[in-house]
């Protein structure tokens, strides 16, 4: 199949308006992608890159977010600056472009970068969900760190990694030496959220909150208890800054979510981390392939 949006696809762009949805394809560079309508949301749908869930998107409701993790960002954006206030956001990774269409709903005249590795990707998901153009969002295709290396100093208030190819998040995007890019390009008071995943042990996990510790003054890490535990493989996000966070709030926030989520910071998460070291590029692993029965 042609990288981009294929026969099938291009009737999809009527149904993204409302008329008679059915899924649509397309062949990009990380394998098959599909939009799955949500039948319980007239212009919701779900993007899956191989069968497995990446983003649900509601057109009509850009506020509306669906996925766990997801739902945790949502948090974090709600948070990061007064209620309204606009911001600067970069999105390392793009997927339906879910939490920029958030970020733009809930906060006006907020100016956002996306930065895809996956060009067909972005065709993709351009043409059948297109951004609306009073929405300040720019999308470039590029890697995530080499795209971050050309944001300005200084000009985020967020940075976001949702970055996964196959999956799994590249070695690259992993180590210190990207946190520093990372910090270079946060204002002094802006954070970083980053989309973790792994399972038993927690290796990779306990890694990257020794190498998140390592950069910023504050650090702490919303998960469902179960992870935290090491029964099940699945997402935490973390979240990084050089001061403080607002802990009392996101606890509250995660504690009500539909799905309850534990917060953790200061000694208790230093404990969880149990002495790992940060990574560095020398020693830099992408995260743990999900066991086959994430996606079932």
């Amino acid at each position: 199949m042609a990288k981009g949006t294929n026969k099938r696809a291009a009737r999809g762009r009527g149904a993204a308006r409302g008329r008679n949805p059915e899924p649509v394809t397309a062949s990009v560079d990380g394998g098959l992608a599909e939009l799955v309508p949500d039948r319980d949301r007239p212009r919701g749908w779900t993007l899956l890159l191989d069968g497995k869930p990446q983003s649900h998107v509601d057109l009509d409701d850009p506020a509306y977010l669906d996925f766990e993790y997801q739902r945790r960002f949502g948090h974090l954006a709600d948070l990061v600056a007064p209620p309204g206030r606009p911001l600067h956001a970069v999105h390392l990774g793009g997927g339906a472009f879910t939490l920029a269409r958030y970020i733009a709903a809930t906060r006006p005249r907020s100016t956002q970068q996306i930065i895809e590795i996956d060009a067909p990707l972005i065709q993709f998901v351009r043409g059948e969900l297109p951004l609306d153009p009073g929405d300040r969002i720019r999308v470039r295709g590029a890697d995530a760190r080499a795209g971050l290396a050309k944001v300005p100093d200084g000009w985020a208030d967020l940075i976001v990694a949702d970055v996964f190819s196959g999956a799994r998040t590249p070695a690259h995007l992993t180590s210190a030496e990207f946190l520093a890019e990372v910090r270079r390009a946060l204002r002094p008071d802006g954070w970083y959220a980053a989309n973790l995943a792994d399972g038993p042990p927690l290796a990779h996990l306990k890694a990257q909150i020794a190498t998140a510790r390592a950069a910023f003054a504050e650090v702490c890490l919303t998960a469902d208890p179960a992870l935290l535990r090491g029964r099940r493989f699945g997402n935490a996000v973390l979240l990084a800054a050089d001061r403080d966070l607002p802990l009392a709030e996101l606890t509250r926030l995660a504690a009500g979510d539909p799905h309850p989520a534990r917060v953790e910071h200061g000694r208790g998460l230093a404990d969880f981390t149990g002495g790992a070291a940060p990574v560095t590029d020398a020693t830099a692993a992408p995260s743990p392939a999900p066991p086959p029965a994430v996606f079932t």
